[in-house]
């Protein structure tokens, strides 16, 4: 029942897709360095996608489909790699969105992230954060960062995934991987049960709410390096993000926690290369000074930037300076990146 699931996926491979979508009516479509088009010229019917879906919907997902309407989860294809696959539904029929991970897991080189991030990965405690838009590579990078720990350190590391995406093997470090929905109920659930557990790294996958924010604060407080990500675009919101989750009477604690914990925050973002083959990221770096966490504690988080800007001996940088270099590289065009530029830039 999977074979035609399964081809499509192939094909999507072989083409370089990083997404396949399908849904009723239209052929299957797959996502090349940023742009959809479509695979063939074969308009699926309901049938196609009930075939579909059973193929690769693992049994214990059925029920709880039926009842949410979508369901996240994983699927592995021998001899090509694994997807984080989203099953939906939309008119009444099914669709799904199929995104492709790897086998092996890239290094920092490899996805030409600055190595700055060995050093964060390297720290013993605190809060790590990358962040960016859906399909900005953030799980991508901290795929890498873990790899990098479990490589080179001997550290008990618990990952809490919605699903579960790269899988690691045990090398110096010992790496738990626990899925939501099947391992642990939530990613809150997870992060409080993880701190029994004798971890000395958490990764958590996404940081949705106020339980989770203020529980991975409590993590990195209790020695622990905890790992994240959240939906924001620049260091400064992301800082403001965790800061607005709680209510108005806990926020001045609040900066004072995050000051005392965060380690660093990368964002991130993916542009198409100028060639048209293959997308290349341009980063925000924030590093933990004491200027930035007395900026975080007096509610001065807008002035980060300027810090940013002039600290690139620490490490740190903007994500406009970096959009920058990779113009002047030659390695994108600036007219698929000028909305992020102030105005004037390279004229």
């Amino acid at each position: 029942m999977s074979s035609r699931i399964n081809k499509l996926l192939r094909v999507a491979y072989e083409q370089g897709a990083s997404d396949l979508h399908a849904t009723v009516g239209i052929p299957a479509v797959i996502r090349v360095d940023g742009q959809l088009r479509q695979l063939d010229d074969r308009k699926l019917m309901p049938t196609d996608l009930e075939e579909m879906l059973d193929g690769i919907l693992p049994v214990s997902g059925k029920e709880a489909f039926k009842a949410k309407g979508e369901m996240d989860f994983s699927y592995a294809l021998p001899g090509v790699g694994r997807y984080r696959v989203n099953a939906f539904h939309q008119r009444g029929l099914i669709a799904i969105a199929a995104r492709f991970i790897p086998s092996e897991i890239p290094t920092v080189e490899q996805l030409a992230m600055p190595h700055v991030l060995y050093e964060l990965a390297e720290k013993p405690q605190g809060l790590i954060l990358v962040t960016g838009p859906t399909g900005s590579g953030k799980s991508t990078t901290l795929a890498a960062m873990v790899n990098h720990i479990n490589e080179y350190s001997a550290k008990h590391i618990v990952t809490l995934e919605d699903p579960i995406e790269y899988l690691h093997v045990h090398k110096k470090s010992m790496v738990n991987q626990r899925e939501v929905g099947s391992d642990t109920m939530s990613f809150a659930n997870g992060l409080r049960a993880a701190l029994r557990q004798d971890p000395e790294v958490i990764l958590v996958g996404e940081m949705r709410d106020l339980e989770t924010i203020s529980t991975a604060i409590t993590a990195a407080e209790t020695g622990h390096l905890v790992l994240a990500t959240l939906h924001t675009s620049s260091a400064a919101t992301t800082i403001d993000r965790m800061i607005d989750v709680f209510p108005p009477h806990q926020q001045a604690q609040i900066r004072i926690q995050i000051a005392n914990v965060l380690q660093g925050i990368i964002s991130q973002r993916l542009f198409v290369k100028k060639e048209g083959r293959g997308r290349v990221p341009a980063t925000e770096v924030l590093i933990q000074v004491p200027a930035i966490a007395n900026l975080i504690r007096s509610e001065k988080v807008h002035q980060i930037p300027n810090i940013l800007q002039t600290s690139r001996a620490l490490g740190m940088h903007t994500l406009e300076s970096s959009i920058q270099q990779l113009i002047t590289k030659g390695i994108i065009d600036f007219n698929d990146v000028k909305q992020y530029l102030d105005e004037g830039e390279f004229q």
